[in-house]
């Protein structure tokens, strides 16, 4: 919470309210200033007594009550404007007068009420003190006394400097309230922004790290179950031929030392990528929330660098003819320069549809064919119903292959489809723009 959140919060919760005051040091400055204003009015009192012929105890009680208006000049400063210009003919409420316009023109008053009261005030100081100075002066002249322009210059300069200070400075307070305000809602509007952008930047830091724990699961899946499908096939190939023929045993037992080093080097090329991408999350670091969707693009932009490419299907194949899969490969049009993500998803999607093969189809005859049509590739794998003399290598499967394909290609704005065929088979085919999405 910020210091303004604070203090409105204690000012709206914890804060006695004194009727219409907010704060006690409120309360006894308008107090202070009633009681000057009363002992001032009554003062002036007897003098107004003694020129009027009243009793003195009525001008004193009259000062008294009328300087005492003072006291509400936060709640009705109208009406203390009016006090101070009716008491005005008897020269008393100067400090009313003065508080009274400060405080009307610091207030949310309308303007226009504002500025008839100072001209009311005005006017009236003005003839108030245009006929004591002009009494004064007659009385006083002489064969030297001053010119005709004495009485009104004095007076106008006396009536203004009544007036226009405390109004000009009531209203540059005014001002400056409204202004600190307007500051305060302001700082308000910015905090409440700013929670909003950090519970924003939270949920896409979450995202970026979903998505990049998506793409590490993706990757893998397709490095470890190709692989390791792969090397059972060979080892129950070896297992079945190491008594009648161990020429081809040791033959399959090198293919499947030759796997376990593939997916091996691929294992610790992702990771090298992992700790590259993110370098403070190996040593326990606290990473700024901005750099997570950076990292987590860094390292999948690099992995994808470094990652298999279109050409490498021929070799995919021949391993799976090693063992012992029947694969037709045929190629369509003149290869093209794509984008390295469609590269790897099309050289996974490859993968992916042959370890299935491997896993549901053991024995059955394949077809790979690629297609380079310019701004596109398409690739299709499809095999024919199962071998049932084939001998089922027992691999797991965890449902995700196909959802991780039609994911890849997906992503890169492509086409994906797959289901069974009518000759009992499957048939995965995948579109990629040469280009990748936007």
């Amino acid at each position: 919470m910020t210091v303004t959140g604070a203090y409105r919060e204690g000012v709206g919760t914890t804060t006695r309210r004194y009727w219409w005051w907010e704060r006690r040091r409120s309360v006894a400055l308008d107090v202070g200033l009633a009681l000057l204003s009363a002992l001032e009015c009554a003062l002036e009192g007897v003098a107004f007594a003694g020129d009027t012929g009243l009793p003195v105890p009525v001008g004193v009680v009259f000062g008294l009550l009328a300087g005492a208006v003072l006291v509400v000049r936060r709640r009705w400063p109208i009406a203390v404007v009016l006090v101070a210009i009716a008491t005005t003919p008897a020269e008393m409420g100067f400090l009313m007068g003065l508080v009274g316009l400060y405080t009307l023109a610091a207030s949310d008053v309308p303007r226009r009420i504002t500025a008839v009261l100072m001209g009311m005030s005005l006017v009236g100081t003005f003839i108030v003190t245009y006929v004591r100075l002009r009494q004064s002066v007659s009385v006083q002249s002489g064969d030297f006394g001053p010119g005709d322009w004495y009485v009104p210059l004095t007076s106008l300069f006396m009536s203004l400097g009544l007036t226009a200070p405390p109004v000009l400075f009531g209203l540059y307070i005014g001002a400056r309230r409204r202004l600190m305000e307007s500051l305060r809602e302001r700082a308000d509007s910015l905090e409440r922004e700013l929670s909003l952008l950090a519970d924003r930047a939270e949920e896409r830091a979450e995202w970026a790290r979903t998505e990049e724990r998506t793409r590490i699961a993706r990757e893998m899946h397709d490095v470890v179950a190709h692989r390791v499908s792969l090397m059972v096939v060979h080892a129950a190939a070896l297992q079945a031929v190491a008594p009648k023929d161990p020429a081809k045993a040791v033959r399959n037992a090198a293919l499947v030392g030759d796997m376990g080093r593939q997916a091996l080097t691929e294992l610790r090329e992702m990771l090298g990528v992992l700790r590259t991408g993110d370098p403070a999350a190996t040593r326990g670091a606290k990473v700024p929330l901005a750099a997570v969707g950076e990292a987590a693009a860094a390292a999948a932009a690099a992995a994808t660098e470094d990652g298999p490419r279109l050409h490498e299907v021929e070799t995919l194949i021949g391993q799976s003819r090693a063992a012992g899969m029947t694969v037709e490969l045929s190629v369509d049009g003149e290869a093209c320069a794509y984008a390295p993500e469609v590269e790897q998803t099309a050289y996974r999607v490859v993968q992916e549809a042959l370890t299935n093969v491997h896993k549901h189809a053991a024995g059955a005859q394949t077809w790979v064919r690629l297609a380079h049509r310019g701004s596109e590739v398409a690739m299709q794998v499809e095999n024919g119903p199962s071998d049932g003399a084939a001998t089922d290598a027992g691999l797991p499967s965890g449902g995700n292959g196909l959802v991780g394909m039609r994911e890849r290609v997906l992503g890169l704005g492509g086409v994906f489809v797959s289901g069974p065929t009518d000759a009992g088979g499957f048939r995965v085919s995948a579109v990629l723009p040469a280009h990748g999405a936007a």
